[in-house]
């Protein structure tokens, strides 16, 4: 099992951990939401929490609770510019179905 970051993502997260100031890395889960299940949730992490579950990345630290880990085994996240929108994007293989918004899916 694994999830990783793309050399883009894992640049734009280094980056801003250093501007930040302190952390440990990126923590991704899965939460209840939207129309088609799960949504992605991702935030910074300062601690490691007893259920987490880590990888290394391209030098980054990625921790997601045991619990998120079956939605997320082989994702990739990456960092994407289209236009004048940025963001990370989840390619996410055990996705089966997503809303139309684009904010849930399911496996």
């Amino acid at each position: 099992m694994a999830v990783t970051l793309s050399e883009k993502a894992a640049k734009h997260v280094a980056d801003y951990m250093v501007k930040r100031g302190k952390g440990i890395g990126l923590r991704l889960g899965v939460r209840t939401s939207g129309c088609s299940g799960v949504a992605y949730k991702l935030e910074f992490a300062d601690v490691a929490e007893p259920d987490d579950v880590e990888f290394e990345s391209h030098g980054v630290k990625v921790l997601i609770d045991a619990k998120s880990l079956p939605y997320l085994d082989g994702t990739e996240l990456d960092y994407t510019r289209e236009g004048l929108s940025e963001g990370f994007k989840f390619n996410n293989p055990n996705v089966k179905d997503a809303c139309g918004c684009g904010e849930s899916f399911n496996v």
